[in-house]
């Protein structure tokens, strides 16, 4: 188990903000997990338990202890199901997917982070959502250090919620993740401009791999690196709404994108919202938003986490003010 004191989260979030934290732990096995839970009970001091970084936002220092998975492992000896190690990239889990003919995964390709968070936040994209592949989690219970399974339905999954987030936040450790992939090949294309863009390939039924290059290139295209441009992804949800505020927002708006979820609500995007505001490309101070994908708040250099929420803050009121609707950040701020 590693083991660090005062040390650096930098390499921990992709905004690329340099917080530290006063202990770090990483476990590597389903033993050094037990071990940890074990040093967390002793400890009085808070804890927090990250993935990759890319779904959090550091706004201080933290006076606890930061715990890390660092158990990897792919292992599809029991295909369709694969059960992954919680430290394993996700989006390599979609390339082993697809390159061993299992599929399901296609249209979540690129996302980042790592096969724990994808159970915790149900990440999502493209009329795809973890959810709809998450078998079952393994994990160890910090407070008795039991090792223990939790079912897909247990985890109540929802938009980029589950129980984890929840009443069982900071309850377990986990270690692996088994997806439920399918043996037949059913593309979504329905969401997004996946079909434009497939068929200025001139592509009319994409294979696995074809629909997951787009995918791909389709984020690259609306997404700045975090390797470049510090970031998290999309930082707000997409608000659902009920029915009557959606038709009274159509009247005023004709074109305004809407995505169905049931007779009752509907989805409108957070992004489109937050261009009409005329925040896209625009910048305070040294946190801005991407001028490609105004679901997007950046680093542009230098800017701490007090200076992406003051951001933040300034889009929710003038959404609020515009649309009469609030938005919600998707990312977790420390």
């Amino acid at each position: 188990m590693k083991d660090y004191q005062e040390y650096s989260l930098l390499r921990h979030n992709t905004f690329r903000i340099d917080s530290k934290c006063r202990r770090f732990l990483e476990y590597e096995s389903i033993e050094e997990a037990v071990s940890t839970a074990e040093v967390l009970r002793s400890s009085k001091l808070p804890f927090l338990i990250v993935g990759g970084g890319s779904n959090l936002l550091l706004t201080k220092d933290f006076d606890g202890v930061v715990v890390h998975c660092g158990i990897k492992g792919i292992d599809g000896s029991c295909s369709p199901i694969v059960k992954v190690g919680a430290g394993e990239v996700f989006d390599d889990v979609v390339e082993y997917c697809v390159e061993h003919q299992l599929y399901g995964a296609e249209n979540l390709s690129l996302i980042p982070g790592e096969v724990g968070a994808s159970a915790v936040q149900n990440i999502g994209a493209y009329g795809s959502e973890a959810k709809d592949i998450i078998e079952k989690i393994y994990a160890v219970e910090i407070a008795t250090g039991n090792r223990v399974e939790i079912s897909n339905a247990d985890c109540c999954y929802g938009y980029r919620n589950s129980r984890f987030k929840s009443e069982w936040r900071n309850k377990y450790l986990i270690t692996h993740v088994s997806y439920l992939m399918s043996a037949f090949f059913s593309p979504k294309l329905d969401y997004g401009n996946i079909r434009t863009e497939l068929g200025r390939k001139g592509i009319a039924e994409p294979s696995p791999r074809e629909l997951r290059q787009t995918i791909i290139e389709i984020r690259r295209e609306k997404l700045p690196d975090p390797e470049i441009t510090g970031n998290a992804g999309s930082f707000f949800m997409n608000p659902v709404v009920g029915r009557d505020k959606y038709e009274q927002l159509s009247e005023q708006y004709p074109d305004m994108p809407h995505y169905y979820i049931d007779d009752s609500h509907e989805k409108i995007p957070a992004g489109w919202m937050i261009e009409q505001c005329g925040w896209k490309g625009r910048s305070l101070g040294p946190a801005g938003v991407h001028d490609r994908q105004a679901l997007v708040l950046v680093n542009r250099g230098g800017a701490k986490g007090e200076d992406i929420v003051r951001l933040s803050d300034a889009i929710r009121h003038d959404v609020k003010a515009k649309f009469g609707i609030d938005i919600f950040p998707e990312v977790n701020i420390i």
